[in-house]
């Protein structure tokens, strides 16, 4: 995948810069700069987050197991793409599963189409009724223009509805104002080859801005436990624009879309009844493109009032190669917040979306119908009572929504938060969600794999259109402390009760004619067949050493017990640990790094479990900003060995593995 001496070479110098980091660095040379004396521990608690309220809240004062991303630790961590970004959150399970594809999940659950987790993109979801997850394969964005990307662990079902179960992935990009002039970075290394993107922002009148960009990547593909270049190559161009207005303090107009094309190689296993007969390894290269166009309006009335529209239309189309899906989605949203009082500040809203989804099947894998609409009807309500000022506060809420899939569903919450002093918050939260079943739970067919003989076997899954939504009841405790003003401490407890998870159970078989030729059929179908119990803790912390250099660690801890035993219990590390660091040196030279552990899973493909050994992950990188605009950064990901395996899935079909990476980066702003 690259040459080892220049892995080598990289690997030294950052040892040396590791030797020689006793100076200080110059603050009057980094004026212009991001330095980590300007970012404080108390800043950073005090960064706005908006997923747990739909309203700005102190990320110190959030009643929930919320993390941020800031665009700060995006540069400094020189991760290409945004499932590697998530793999810096604690408690967040991120196994690559192939050069275009993760598993992605919060609190259990992981697999290649986890179903679990909701995940927006300004408040656009980007969630597929289709199998119920996200392509990670299609998504990608310029990441110098996000702002942050907050995830919260656990049930945020009370605001976002349906599929938010174990945790919310809230990703918001900069304002058109806060980019404006002339960027271009280009990365290229032993994966990148290359990654390129350009963006433009300017102002065409009185607080009217907007940016345009344009961003193509090819990404190499991984490897095989061969050590062989795997047949998963990923490349993409996409562009897009915004336009931000805001033609008095109290209104503000954005106006956003972006449009993509890309492809993504796999070799996947596809059952095969004709000669040769079984389950056969075959190379596809799926092409998925898209676009979407967003629009928000917001009216503040007060410091406590705020009314924000928005409207939204998302089109994909995911050709796998053997099968493919379209899906368009429009949505319109409205939420009001205000204070009622002196004690009680309310939000509520109300939207509806129509989902338009259709499919061309393949022998793997039908819907019937192949093509339906979707409508969903939600209204909810929160309020923030305040029981004792500046100490104690309790908010209460429900979502209610109404699909075409299970009709009316109800999610509510409880939380509790209580301040004893500053710098100290204690917590408490008691929710309900669901997960509404996918479409091919309910009306698909998928054929897993068949076996020669006379006459063959067909192992198949089919649908239930009976099937009803997974639920979870979820109680988590939180505690967060400065105890000096250079170190924070987070901790949360949590205790989930699952009914009626979706898993295949076989129901019989017997002689099938068709599809031909004559075969016997194995027959299993979607059915709520599982329950049980998870919990676990999580714990992170953050220390300003001296001005110039931060640690920042994180430990989890997971249990699942489920009846009767489900394949996925073991294919969530039961420990993860992580732990970065971030220096500043003289001469405006910056170092990074970051070591994760994650503890052993057995992730089944097919009917077979495939253990994958725990393994140590090492990042190391250096970055250098010669002039104001100019910055040039180089990263090693992976050092520690060649390649190793992070998770294993029947589709693909191979055994990739994530192999050592290289990258330089140059990143000019004018």
């Amino acid at each position: 995948m690259g040459p080892p001496r220049l892995i080598g070479n990289v690997t030294l110098a950052l040892a040396l810069l590791l030797a020689g980091t006793a100076g200080a660095a110059d603050p009057s040379a980094l004026a212009d700069s991001r330095r980590l004396a300007d970012l404080s521990i108390e800043e950073l608690m005090n960064i706005s987050v908006t997923s747990v309220a739909k309203k700005e809240t102190k990320l110190a004062d959030s009643p929930a197991a919320i993390s941020v991303i800031t665009q700060e630790d995006i540069r400094r961590s020189g991760l290409t793409s945004l499932p590697e970004l998530l793999r810096t959150v604690p408690g967040l399970e991120v196994a690559r599963v192939s050069g275009n594809q993760w598993a992605i999940s919060a609190r259990g659950f992981n697999d290649q189409f986890a179903n679990k987790l909701l995940v927006l993109v300004d408040g656009r979801a980007i969630y597929t009724p289709i199998f119920g997850g996200v392509f990670w394969n299609a998504q990608d964005m310029v990441l110098e223009d996000l702002d942050r990307i907050e995830v919260i662990r656990g049930p945020g079902a009370t605001l976002w509805g349906a599929n938010a179960v174990n945790g919310v992935i809230n990703i918001t990009t900069k304002s058109a104002q806060a980019t404006q002039g002339t960027l271009i970075t280009t990365t290229v290394g032993t994966e990148d080859q290359p990654t390129t993107a350009i963006r433009y922002g300017g102002q065409l009148g009185a607080n009217l801005f907007y940016r345009a960009y344009v961003k193509y990547f090819n990404r190499e593909g991984q490897v095989t436990s061969a050590g062989a270049d795997a047949p998963d190559a990923w490349s993409a161009t996409r562009g897009g624009l915004r336009l931000d207005w805001e033609p008095t303090p109290e209104h503000q107009f954005t106006l956003q879309g972006d449009y993509y094309s890309g492809t993504a190689g796999n070799q996947v296993n596809q059952p095969s009844l004709t000669s040769p007969t079984g389950t056969l390894p075959s190379n596809l290269v799926a092409h998925n493109r898209g676009g979407n166009v967003l629009g928000r309006w917001t009216r503040t009335f007060s410091d406590t009032s705020q009314l924000t529209v928005q409207t939204y239309y998302d089109h994909f189309k995911q050709d796998e190669g053997c099968e493919t899906a379209r899906q368009d989605t429009f949505d319109f949203e409205l939420h009001h917040r205000f204070a009622l009082g002196e004690r009680h500040d309310l939000v509520w809203g109300a939207g509806y979306r129509m989902t338009q989804v259709g499919t061309d099947g393949s022998f793997f894998a039908t819907l019937t119908p192949a093509g339906r609409d979707l409508s969903l009807f939600n209204f909810f309500l929160q309020d923030e009572i305040t029981l004792v000022t500046d100490r104690l506060k309790l908010t209460l809420g429900s979502k209610f929504e109404h699909n075409d899939i299970n009709g009316l569903e109800v999610q509510p919450s409880a939380r509790l938060l209580w301040t004893p002093t500053t710098k100290q918050t204690v917590w408490a939260a008691a929710s309900r969600a669901i997960r509404t079943p996918s479409l091919i739970a309910r009306d698909g067919r998928v054929n897993l794999s068949a076996f020669p003989g006379a006459p063959p076997t067909l192992v198949t899954a089919f649908g239930d259109p009976n099937i009803e939504a997974e639920e979870v009841f979820a109680y988590e405790l939180g505690y967060r402390i400065e105890p000096v003003p250079k170190l924070s401490l987070d901790a949360t407890a949590f205790y989930n009760v699952y009914d009626g998870v979706i898993e295949p159970v076989a129901s019989g078989g017997g002689l099938e004619a068709t599809p031909a030729p004559l075969h016997v059929l194995s027959r299993n179908r979607f059915a709520n067949s599982h329950a049980g119990e998870t919990y676990g803790a999580e714990l992170a912390a953050r220390w300003q050493v001296t001005d110039s250099w931060r640690l920042t660690g994180s430990y989890t801890w997971l249990k699942m017990r489920l009846l009767p035993t489900a394949a996925f219990e073991l294919e969530s590390p039961q420990q993860q640990f992580q732990f970065r660091s971030d220096l500043d040196l003289p001469n405006n030279v910056e170092l990074s790094s970051a070591v994760y552990f994650v503890d052993q899973v057995s992730p089944q493909t097919g009917v077979v479990r495939v253990p994958v050994s725990a393994y140590v992950r090492l990042d190391l990188g250096v970055t250098w900003r010669p002039t104001k605009s100019l910055e040039l950064s180089v990263h090693g990901q992976n050092l520690l060995d060649n390649q190793h395996p992070e998770f294993y899935t029947a589709k693909p079909a191979i055994r990739t593995e994530v192999a050592r990476a290289v990258l330089g980066k140059v990143t000019w702003r004018f």
